[in-house]
């Protein structure tokens, strides 16, 4: 059973920086795409950040516009946990965060989007992230 946890949420200023993990227990994640995506109140889940894996050692990230340049994906395979750094926090940034992976350890295709949330098979709870204007 694939269990992802999410934590280092809160309430930050604008301009702040927060740092969320997630852990993953069930298994490695070393060789799963994984995201992170928000959901804001009254509004749709969208995605944040991927970090496609393409077989071996290689990894690719891809970023959501509206926090490309201030947000960076990352993981840390001994650790089981994937990370979101979050530089320049807005307003605009305030939502629930989860983390999400893939069911299948294949490298990810070139054709599907890592953008579509229905790739995804396993989420965590989420964590809170607000930012005060």
């Amino acid at each position: 059973q694939v269990q992802l946890v999410e934590s280092g949420g809160g309430l930050v200023q604008a301009g702040d920086s927060l740092r969320l993990s997630c852990a993953a227990s069930g298994r490695t994640i070393r060789t799963y795409t994984m995201a992170w995506f928000r959901q804001a109140p009254g509004k749709e889940r969208e995605f944040v950040a991927a970090l496609r894996w393409s077989g071996g050692n290689t990894y690719y990230p891809t970023y959501s516009d509206p926090v490309n340049g201030r947000f960076t994906i990352s993981r840390d395979n001994g650790k089981n946990t994937l990370y979101l750094e979050m530089n320049s926090l807005t307003f605009e940034d305030t939502a629930v965060y989860y983390c999400a992976s893939v069911a299948s350890d294949s490298p990810w295709a070139t054709g599907p989007s890592v953008t579509d949330e229905n790739k995804y098979t396993y989420w965590g709870q989420g964590t809170q992230v607000t930012v005060s204007s």
